[in-house]
């Protein structure tokens, strides 16, 4: 049978291809160490998990929550945004709670956008930044990703070139997958351009507090003005290790927040309430949990820089998020980014995350999560050795080819 209409704008989605190779061979018995999907593996702190338990026994916490978020759930975000980046929110109008970041970016790509709106979009990109706007009729123009001047010379040509006016501008930094980091002096340009063309500036913030330097990534937020064109979305998924309790926000300009609270109030009832409640105690406490969540990050990402060079794979230190953005290795280049990430299932027992699965300019990358322990880390570091040993044995990466292309 034919296909919906919106489905068939969807491409196929490429993570699941290694996905039923990981499940097949791990049904065989192999023991695949999966540094893909970007699954925290570290557990809730206690204390939230005190909170969440101390709320669910009161049996007013069972009923229908709001979609937007209990008040105090909003007030601790907008007192963390203050204490974080200096930055006042009027928790009223200027904050909403989603169900994580992914769930806000598309409602809000339903709220705002009309059938053929242009949106300005980075590529390679995590998938909802595009595909939340072209479930809802949207357009995509991709942009270098980059933050440096290649990436206004791609923004400068596709306002010029694109017809209607671009609606709205996607920004991620820290990037997944990339994790370039943004500048304040960046986000000052970007602003001034967006209002010079009457552009609206959507802002994913994920991955604002794993970082691995001395200097926290600003907020587009903090750039004076910027509240009259932005809202910027927030998760607590990488933050407090909550993936799965869906906690996330969106802030900023009280136009936006308040068309997609009204879409959002359509759809859904928000979070469980005892949910809401543990994180706002985890939004007012002291950040002890964050900066251990930061520096057991930044020893895994050590771990993998040094194991995998000792392996002979090359791999670029991120400056900040749980990813690690990997060339492919020369030998394995035309295979593009899917074949090599099906090999590594097949020879070396190691996941990881195709680039073009995150746009056609990833697709000679992969994006390797660090969601395993440093133990683990060195185990598939020395996998991939095995593997690259024997394939130089046998001629190099040209007579390479997975089981399932063979297929």
């Amino acid at each position: 049978m034919e296909e919906f209409h919106k489905v068939r704008r969807l491409p196929p989605y490429v993570f699941e291809q290694v996905n039923r190779l990981k499940a097949s061979a791990r049904a065989g018995g192999a023991d695949i160490i999966d540094l893909g999907m970007g699954n925290p593996d570290l557990p809730t702190p206690p204390a939230i998990v005190d909170k969440l338990c101390e709320a669910v026994r009161d049996p007013r916490t069972h009923r229908y929550s709001t979609s937007r978020g209990i008040p105090g759930l909003r007030r601790a975000q907008a007192s963390y945004y203050q204490r974080r980046f200096g930055v006042k929110l009027d928790p009223e109008t200027q904050v909403v709670a989603t169900l994580g970041s992914k769930e806000g970016f598309a409602n809000m790509a339903q709220a705002i956008t009309a059938p053929g709106d242009v949106i300005l979009c980075p590529n390679p990109t995590y998938p909802i930044h595009a595909f939340g706007f072209i479930m809802s009729g949207g357009v995509i123009r991709s942009l270098d990703v980059a933050p440096d001047a290649s990436f206004f010379h791609a923004l400068e040509r596709s306002v010029r070139h694109s017809i209607p006016k671009p609606l709205a501008l996607i920004l991620n930094y820290p990037s997944n997958p990339t994790s370039f980091v943004a500048t304040l002096d960046f986000y000052k340009d970007v602003v001034a351009f967006a209002k010079k063309h009457d552009i609206l500036i959507l802002s994913d913030l994920a991955y604002a507090e794993i970082y691995f330097d001395d200097t926290p990534p600003p907020s587009v937020l903090e750039v004076p003005g910027a509240i009259d064109i932005c809202v910027e979305f927030t998760s607590m998924s990488k933050t407090f290790s909550m993936p799965g309790w869906r906690m996330g926000f969106a802030v900023g300009n009280e136009r936006l927040i308040s068309a997609l609270t009204r879409v959002k109030s359509y759809l859904d009832y928000g979070a469980f309430t005892p949910i809401q409640v543990a994180a706002t105690a985890a939004l007012n406490g002291d950040g002890s949990d964050i900066a251990e969540v930061r520096s057991i990050y930044k020893r895994r990402r050590d771990v993998l820089v040094d194991s995998f060079a000792k392996a002979g794979w090359d791999v670029p230190p991120p400056p900040a998020t749980m990813f690690a953005w990997a060339p492919i290795p020369e030998p394995f280049k035309q295979l593009g980014s899917l074949e090599f990430s099906k090999l590594l299932v097949e020879k070396a027992d190691v996941a990881v995350a195709p680039g073009i699965g995150f746009g056609e300019h990833g697709d000679e990358h992969v994006r390797i999560a660090l969601v395993e322990n440093e133990h683990r880390i060195r185990q598939a570091a020395r996998n991939i050795k095995r593997f690259f040993s024997s394939v130089q044995e046998n001629g190099g990466g040209d007579n390479v080819v997975s089981l399932s292309a063979r297929r």
